[in-house]
């Protein structure tokens, strides 16, 4: 008889609990003997490191760790320390609170102590406060006691001061701190108004203090919160925001923008303390609230002795990002699209001028380049300017040369790479995570050293349960589409994979739909656990993703299905012929633009059996309206707008030929998602059940386009695969709340098993 693989999920967890005890007792990476398969479980208790913190003087490194609670839908984050030379068997735990947090760790100027932010003072866990610590050990000592906490902090450039945002929400102040004297001074209020402090950064001279503030606090709209009048009002009249300055020693706030150039959002101060650049949205109510594709604002250049204010650009529905100073003072430079004239999804370039030349043209890099050039860290002398970009099925390094605008890759390695460099030490970071690797940190000396795989050293091993795991291989796959055009994408074939043998498979489509699928840790729809369960998994990147040029990503303008379905289905076919699939044992699902093609696939085929369906489109035309990204859409779809060409928007509509779906489908959509709006799934799941096809909608509470609680990704995930076995294998059951339930009840007694067999010191 067979059974669910739910039920699996079950079984192996006593195994987990065995597993980790194994961990604790044993300092021996585990044998091969001892591996087994992935759960979704495993999945939910990915501890995630992270808040990267090199010392001043680069010799050790402070991060955080961050412990899933999933059945409580919170995280438990704790502080360590690593050396930077010395690497993963140098680290240390630093903090050891069970139910509160410390965040936010940053170093003195001078590396002797270190800063950080937690609620271990507050009975209801609502406030943080700030503590000092040093890195030699010792208890923590509590600096502030501020009645609203503390909500973000940072030291002054010459070491005198510490810096704090305190107050009630939308009337936060600053406040500063001195550092010879951090435990009996009381703190110096340093601004004041009838609005709250925003965004702020310290001047490079320590003598003021950026900050931006809306013009004015709504009370009106403050007191109808308070009365629980909860009412959404979508574009709302809101306040401008402008950018002011404290000067700390003549102890005056001046204001440095004014309504001509709209709502500052952000602004970054150059290294020379000579310029700000900041960005301004749109003082038009409805231009100004659409966020969700930065479109209506503009980029400005403030010249600090002066006050003159310079508008870089002037244009109409064009993002762009990443402006700033270069670090020698020397270049301003931001990304934008190719095409400046018009909105479009091509790949960026980055535009570059002399700071000093007012109203001087700016000129473009990157030019030649079959990728989007972006800002990610510039090289000291400010001749080379440094951005990762994805190359296939990985992240790569790559270098702008800014005198001659070519750009060259410069790593070459088989991973999802994240190159950054610290903005206070100038270390540098790398980020990583390969098929077998969670997401870690590693370390080089200098940017050359990049290259020199043997010189980097490893800082962060936060899941050591993986050595555990037994993974299904995962490699780079390439194939024809029905234009002959090459196509690639991500193959993970089943834990225990025999050549020779055919395997139902799992179709995972990525969103975006310019994003991709790349080599990292159990990446794209929990691949890792369908391969442990018997499952190849395709992760295509079809037409429309990035990292495969231009041409790639846009060839989707104007019709956007067609193109997309034939790759993916061609993919489909390659495994088939290559002896690895069983064409008749195959499921299909995605979330977002990969729901999107799930539901065409739904329709333009009935050669899967089961799909699942998340947050995916059913009818432009509604949907147009109900989006936050109406000008993505527009895009996409064609440049006409919707009520200019209905015809248009129906004929890409998986709605309109809803008739041809055969297939069951799972559907599971946010009830307030704003990119992809629930009334799209509530189409899709009337029509099924009125064509008489097997359908089930999960609805999930939350206003965002993923689902927020861990439980019910939990739920989704688990009920997800049961659909999948059901239908695409013939096993078990399509999905029963016996089984979610029974899997928690398990995994508290493990959980209880585990507490009182580990030493008191040891936390999972």
């Amino acid at each position: 008889m067979h059974v669910s693989n739910v039920s699996v999920i079950r079984r192996t967890l006593p195994l987990l609990t065995a597993v980790l005890l194994l961990t604790i007792a044993a300092p021996n990476p585990l044998s091969a003997q001892t591996q087994r398969p992935m759960t979704f479980l495993d999945v939910q208790e990915l501890a995630r490191p992270g808040s990267w913190t090199p010392s001043p003087d680069g010799q050790w490194m402070l991060h955080t760790v961050s412990t899933p609670n999933w059945q409580e839908a919170e995280s438990q984050v704790d502080i360590h320390l690593v050396s930077m030379s010395e690497g993963l068997a140098s680290g240390r735990q630093m903090t050891f609170t069970i139910d509160k947090d410390e965040t936010s760790p940053a170093w003195s100027r001078d590396g002797s102590f270190f800063v950080f932010a937690s609620n271990r003072a507050a009975p209801d866990e609502s406030v943080d406060q700030l503590y000092y610590m040093r890195p030699d050990g010792g208890e923590a000592r509590q600096i502030t006691d501020a009645s609203y906490g503390v909500a973000d902090f940072a030291f002054s450039f010459d070491g005198a001061w510490l810096a704090y945002r305190s107050g009630e929400e939308s009337l936060e102040q600053l406040y500063r701190l001195p550092l010879n004297d951090l435990f009996s001074a009381d703190a110096v209020q340093l601004t004041d108004g009838s609005a709250g402090v925003e965004d702020w950064k310290w001047a490079h001279d320590s003598r003021s203090v950026y900050f931006i503030r809306p013009q004015f606090r709504d009370e009106d709209e403050v007191r109808r919160r308070e009365e629980q009048f909860t009412v959404d009002i979508k574009n709302m009249v809101t306040p401008l925001s402008d950018l002011w300055a404290v000067d700390l020693t003549a102890q005056n706030v001046q204001r440095l923008t004014n309504d001509s150039v709209g709502s500052v959002r952000t602004f970054n101060l150059s290294d020379d303390g000579r310029w700000v650049t900041f960005t301004s949205e749109s003082p038009k109510r409805y231009e100004r609230n659409i966020t969700a594709s930065r479109l209506y604002a503009d980029q400005y250049l403030l010249e600090i002795p002066t006050g003159h204010i310079e508008r870089l650009t002037d244009n109409f529905e064009i993002s762009e990002s990443g402006l700033g100073v270069s670090p020698d003072g020397r270049w301003v430079a931001f990304s934008a699209p190719d095409d400046m004239t018009r909105y479009t999804m091509m790949e960026n370039r980055v535009y570059i001028r002399g700071v000093t030349d007012r109203g001087g043209t700016f000129r473009k890099l990157g030019a030649s380049f079959d990728g989007s050039a972006r800002i990610d860290f510039w090289a000291d002398d400010g001749n080379t300017i440094y951005f990762n970009h994805g190359v296939k099925v990985t992240t790569q390094l790559h270098a702008l040369d800014v005198v001659t605008g070519e750009v060259r890759q410069v790593t070459n390695e088989r991973a999802a790479l994240n190159v950054r460099r610290d903005d206070d030490t100038g270390a540098i970071l790398i980020g990583y995570s390969d098929p077998k690797t969670p997401p870690t940190v590693f370390t080089i000396s200098t940017i050359d050293q990049i290259v020199d795989r043997p010189a980097w050293v490893q800082l962060v091993d936060a899941n050591p349960q993986v050595d555990g795991f037994a993974l299904g291989a995962e490699s780079e796959i390439n194939w024809r589409s029905t234009d002959d055009k090459l196509v690639g994408g991500v193959l993970v074939t089943p834990v225990g994979y025999r050549e020779g043998q055919r395997y139902p498979l799992i179709v995972a489509i990525h969103g975006g739909p310019a994003s991709a699928d790349v080599l990292r840790f159990n990446g794209g729809s929990n691949a890792q656990v369908y391969a442990g369960a018997g499952y190849a998994v395709l992760k295509p990147n079809y037409r429309g993703s990035r990292n495969y040029g231009n041409a790639h990503r846009t060839d989707i303008v104007g019709d956007y299905f067609t193109l997309g379905y034939d790759d993916i289905m061609t993919g489909v076919d390659y495994l088939i012929e290559q002896g690895i699939v069983d064409g008749n044992s195959m499921g299909a699902l995605g979330w977002s633009a990969g729901g999107h093609w799930s539901n065409w696939i739904l329709t333009h085929t009935d050669r899967f059996k089961a799909i699942s369906s998340g947050a995916g489109t059913m009818n432009w035309i509604s949907m147009y309206a109900q989006s936050d990204v109406q000008r993505n859409r527009r895009f996409y779809v064609g440049d006409d707008p919707l009520y200019d060409n209905f015809d248009m928007y129906w004929d890409q509509s998986p709605l309109k030929y809803i008739k041809n779906a055969k297939t069951p489908t799972m559907i599971h959509v946010v009830q307030g998602d704003p990119r992809v709006p629930s009334p799209q799934s509530v189409e899709l799941h009337m029509a099924l059940k009125k064509l008489g096809v097997p359908t089930e909608l999960f609805m999930y509470p939350g206003q965002s386009h993923g689902i927020p609680d861990p439980r019910n990704r939990l739920v989704k995930a688990v009920s997800e695969m049961a659909w999948m076995d059901y239908y695409v294998r013939d096993m078990g059951e399509r999905f029963q709340w016996r089984d979610v339930l029974q899997t928690v009840a398990e995994e508290n007694e493990n959980s209880e098993l585990h507490q009182t067999t580990s030493e008191p010191s040891t936390r999972r």
